[in-house]
């Protein structure tokens, strides 16, 4: 009896972890908004709780995330190098998970949020982050929620930096920002033909 209780018990734990590592994974076609919420059907609902919450479109953070972090739960920054580029030292910033939050802005998040114990490589605290950081981008310097384009330059200088027009002085990222546009109104045509069915509870898809 013992026996077989551990070989159930063994049996479920290794059940439980291989769909712990599923839910990590980047799904595996992220240019198609529709496919990517099909296979991680809770991203939906953890999106559309955001956009309840702080009136963000969808399509944008999610652009924003795949620029980001190409909807990795661990992703990090490159590293950063000494004497030559030979001897690493750490990281170029303190950026971690799905929405590449800052360290220092994370913790002003959970602050004002009370949202005490969020993680950032949990894809649902990072929508949240980034539907909360979106929403005060439109407060400070009054971007419009659907300007994907404008809120990345704000996401990636600051607020401060967005109105000292630090992106001037970047080329690179006027033209990363373009395509997070570009990409943001793609997700959101993709999106049209989709949310109907992505809104059926599961209970309702099951039988449908």
């Amino acid at each position: 009896m013992q026996k077989k209780f551990k070989k159930y018990f063994s049996v479920a734990f290794i059940f439980v972890f291989a769909l712990s590592a599923c839910s990590v994974t980047p799904p595996e076609q992220r240019e198609n908004i529709c496919k990517i919420f099909e296979e991680k059907r809770d991203w939906y609902d953890a999106a559309e709780d955001m956009r309840d919450k702080y009136g963000v479109p969808i399509h944008v953070p999610m652009a924003m995330m795949y620029q980001e972090s190409s909807f990795r739960h661990n992703a990090k920054p490159p590293r950063d190098y000494i004497f030559f580029g030979l001897i690493p030292w750490g990281r170029v910033s303190s950026a971690y998970g799905y929405a590449q939050a800052k360290t220092m802005t994370w913790q002003d998040y959970k602050k004002e949020t009370g949202n005490r114990f969020a993680a950032r490589d949990d894809f649902d605290d990072a929508i949240d982050f980034m539907g909360w950081f979106i929403s005060k981008t439109h407060k400070i310097n009054r971007i419009s929620k659907w300007d994907a384009g404008a809120q990345y330059l704000n996401y990636h200088e600051g607020w401060g930096g967005y109105k000292r027009k630090s992106y001037k002085k970047k080329a690179w990222l006027q033209k990363v920002a373009v395509k997070v546009d570009k990409r943001s109104k793609r997700y959101a045509t993709q999106l049209k033909t989709c949310e109907k069915e992505l809104q059926k509870s599961w209970f309702w898809r099951l039988f449908s």
